[in-house]
């Protein structure tokens, strides 16, 4: 295994592997906070085959058992870690396989059938395998639960619960978690014995070498100032993160309207189309990958420059997962936000859990696009104050006082630093092509006609009197099911439901 370690150029372990690691080998139970990229899935599966290795299986003589078995939220990161085992076990008889649905079942049986010691699984695709009796779990010695936090939000509960009901209780136990929210610590005292804690990221803290920027800006404007910022400062490889799969597909077509070629990962593509995608956006085929936050869960993606989060995330524990895609292993990264003015209370979130501001790099300004009454585009920007004690104040229709340095590093585009005159002007933001549409969004507005939360469903009457609209818990943001009252005005983006019919989305709550 030291042949295979010393050819990832392994020479000193990270925090988290220095505190894992033995802890694993003595056969403890760990309880684990530790952010993307501190050398997490190493911390575990480097003992794990130490210690399949130096065990005997209990076997029948038929094939090799299933003694270690390693949850995963999603797809990608079940083939990171299944990766980890083949690249780290290579020398050694320790085989795997990594199981997940989006593809056929038949490989995977096959290689159940033939024995593995390693089990890689997403929960859904193992419960399937269980029903079509493909798979013995009766034999696993060590489960390791990765980014729990993250199959917690997803809804696993209920799959996990039948998962430890198949396997034995005498068994070792690791649960990684980014956080150690109350869910996690109430979840772990159900599942780990006497655990060894091991927190090497507080659930507030994000990499001290990503620079994060933020910009106020009207949602209308969103797209129009992210590709003036991938355009001017030259971005050649930036993941976006939106909150819904409408919109990550809403966000690729209009970034395509502006020259920059992107692709898109959610839960709704296919495994092949996913990794095509991921492949495309490492080998600098697209210079813009769309993800949604369930979907970039796992992503590998070495010396990531940018992350633009393009919507805030509804949890603020996602904000910092988010921007962990950049700034790895001690690398350098780049974090900027596009707040509109209804994400503030997110924003607020957000600051609560990291304990301060977020800043603009060097002049913490708020961009706002307004209208005026020829509907021409005007342009505010308002000067807050910054974490260098800088005097709160507001320049309105005038130039940006760091003007000259609009369009770099950091920079507001000039576009939106230039004042508007008397005259109606409209910026050139996409080379000769004109601005995107953005009535295209399809906002609406409108009353809740009922909602029944028991059954998680209702239909909204919208403001123009048209046909009543589809409205699905997981529409509602953070403002949640008991804050949806019968003749509440609300706000939603109209997307398309699985069934072909129109439906709400993004929901938010109208004072």
């Amino acid at each position: 295994m030291l042949r295979a370690i010393r050819a990832q150029n392994y020479e000193t372990p990270t925090p988290i592997q220095l505190e894992a690691i033995p802890a694993v080998l003595a056969g403890d139970d760990i309880l684990a906070a530790a952010q993307t990229g501190t050398g997490k899935t190493a911390a575990f599966t480097l003992p794990l085959i130490q210690r399949l290795m130096s065990t005997p299986a209990r076997t029948d003589g038929k094939r090799r058992p299933v003694r270690a078995l390693v949850l995963a939220p999603t797809r990608e990161l079940a083939l990171q870690v299944g990766d980890s085992v083949s690249r780290y076990g290579a020398h050694t008889s320790v085989t795997n396989v990594t199981i997940f649905g989006g593809v056929g079942m038949g490989p995977q049986i096959d290689a159940l059938r033939a024995g593995r010691d390693v089990v890689i699984a997403t929960p859904g695709r193992l419960l399937d395998h269980v029903s079509r009796n493909t798979i013995d779990l009766s034999s696993v010695e060590l489960l390791v639960l990765d980014e729990a936090d993250r199959m917690l939000d997803m809804g696993f509960v209920c799959d996990i619960k039948r998962i430890l009901g198949l396997i034995p209780q005498q068994r070792q136990n690791l649960l990684f978690s980014a956080t150690f929210s109350k869910e996690i610590r109430d979840f772990a005292d159900r599942l780990l014995r006497h655990p060894r804690r091991i927190d090497v990221a507080p659930p507030n803290s994000t990499a001290e070498r990503v620079e994060q920027t933020m910009f106020h800006v009207e949602r209308a404007a969103k797209t129009e100032l992210l590709a003036d910022l991938i355009h001017r400062n030259g971005w050649s490889q930036v993941l976006v993160f939106t909150r819904t799969k409408h919109g990550a597909n809403n966000l690729a077509r209009k970034l395509a309207r502006a020259d920059l070629v992107s692709a898109v990962i959610h839960g709704n593509k296919s495994q092949n189309a996913r990794v095509r995608a991921l492949e495309d956006f490492k080998r600098g085929k697209v210079r813009v990958l769309v993800a949604t936050d369930i979907a970039a869960r796992g992503l590998d993606i070495d010396s990531l420059p940018h992350v633009v989060n393009f919507e805030l995330p509804n949890v603020p524990e996602d904000y910092v997962h988010r921007i962990g895609r950049t700034g790895r292993a001690g690398a350098s990264g780049e974090a900027v936000s596009l707040v509109s003015p209804e994400e503030k209370p997110l924003l607020r979130d957000i600051e609560r859990l990291l304990g301060n501001r977020l800043d603009v790099r060097a002049s913490d300004q708020t961009v706002m696009t307004s209208k005026t009454e020829s509907s021409s585009n005007r342009v505010s920007v308002h000067s807050e104050q910054t974490a260098s004690g800088h005097s709160r104040g507001t320049k309105r229709d005038s130039v940006a006082s760091n003007e000259q340095r609009a369009g770099g590093r950091g920079g507001m585009p000039k576009h939106l630093a230039r004042a508007s005159g008397g005259a109606s002007s409209r910026p050139a933001v996409m080379g000769k092509r004109a601005p995107p549409n953005f009535k295209d969004l399809r906002m609406a507005i409108g009353n809740v006609k009922w909602f029944n939360p028991t059954k998680g469903f209702g239909f909204i009457a919208p403001e123009n009197a048209g046909k009543d609209v589809f409205v699905h818990v997981s529409a509602l943001q953070r403002a949640g099911i008991g804050a949806l009252e019968e003749g509440q005005k609300v706000e939603y983006e109209l997307g398309d439901g699985r069934d072909g019919r129109t439906a709400a989305e993004n929901l938010r709550l109208v004072d």
